[in-house]
């Protein structure tokens, strides 16, 4: 329960707490074992068998890449929220926080090149040959970079100093004897309210409407390929379906993972940065918020399915994991 105190800030006495680390607990645990071995043998599975193919598999790798990466930070979080204490210091918990969005966002980003590379490879399949392998490359490390530089605000916008009282966010979560806070519980800085809707519209515009845009025009133009006969596209109606289902499969990803996460994140940054006056609003998007950003953390267990339903090279080589014969000649 959340009780508003004189100065008209909030006070929780910790029962919202408890629910948060008893649900992020329970999800990471579940989600921890199927997305290590599902990234694992889709890095192997995309290395071993189809690296020369065309079909985006930069993309997927690097896809896979950023999963495994969340899922490595998953064991830490895990001790967080079973014990009440991160006893790692503040520079770990500010890079394990960091490198959580650098993951969600990064595998925003893949998701839309796998898309876009998949639809262009139906509508265009000519214009694809080895220099657009190599630009394939350029791309991926453009946009890791570019994840990387845009997702530095999320550090920034928390407290650097672990010292500092949880009260300047303006609603505390933690227990005086905790030994300190990590993830959610960092306070929040100080900002105007005009500067935070500033950053959240660029945030939710570039995070989540622009690549949800791009990623719902590729299944509307792969699945009107099916339709008609376009110059120069792919007349194979089984290699359309098989990236129709890929493209689809990224569209599932996007309305279930991160398009509940992204309509609830602006209330709960306006919520910690204290600039909500109703203290039942503000429990309600904390009680909610977790839930979003459980099922954001379920894309790394839910796009190894994807790519063993939607690419044929996938499936056929794990139903018949033989090894080629290039790769036992190399050898």
């Amino acid at each position: 329960m959340i009780i508003t105190t004189m100065n008209g800030s909030c006070q929780n006495a910790g029962d919202l707490r408890m629910y948060q680390h008893n649900m992020y607990a329970v999800v990471y645990s579940v989600i921890l074992v199927p997305g290590f071995v599902g990234n694992i043998v889709a890095l192997w599975v995309f290395r071993v068998y189809i690296r020369e193919t065309k079909k985006a598999v930069a993309f997927m790798m690097n896809l896979a890449v950023a999963d495994l990466m969340q899922v490595l930070s998953l064991p830490l979080r895990i001790y967080y929220y079973l014990n009440n204490r991160w006893p790692f210091g503040h520079t770990l918990c500010m890079i394990c926080f960091y490198l959580k969005y650098v993951n969600m966002y990064a595998s925003i980003y893949f998701l839309v090149c796998v898309s876009v590379r998949r639809c262009e490879l139906i509508m265009r399949p000519l214009r694809y040959n080895a220099s657009r392998r190599k630009v394939d490359m350029v791309i991926c490390a453009l946009g890791w970079l570019l994840v990387c530089l845009t997702c530095l605000a999320f550090p920034l916008l928390r407290n650097a100093d672990p010292d500092d009282d949880l009260v300047t966010s303006g609603i505390s979560t933690a227990p005086p004897e905790a030994d300190m806070v990590c993830f959610s519980e960092l306070p929040m800085q100080m900002v105007s309210t005009s500067a935070a809707w500033v950053i959240l519209i660029i945030a939710e515009l570039l995070g989540f409407i622009i690549p949800f845009t791009l990623v719902l025009a590729c299944t509307c133009l792969t699945a009107g390929s099916l339709r008609m006969k376009t110059t120069g596209a792919i007349h194979d109606q089984g290699e359309k379906r098989r990236a129709l289902r890929m493209v689809l499969g990224c569209t599932i990803v996007f309305l279930v993972c991160f398009a509940p996460y992204h309509i609830t994140m602006p209330l709960d940054f306006l919520a910690k940065a204290n600039t909500l006056s109703s203290c039942t609003l503000r429990e309600l998007i904390l009680i909610c918020h977790p839930v979003t950003l459980c099922l954001a953390s379920l894309n790394c267990s839910l796009d190894p399915i994807m790519y063993y339903f939607t690419t044929k090279e996938f499936w056929r080589r794990l139903s018949k994991p033989e090894i080629p014969e290039r790769v036992i000649s190399s050898r």
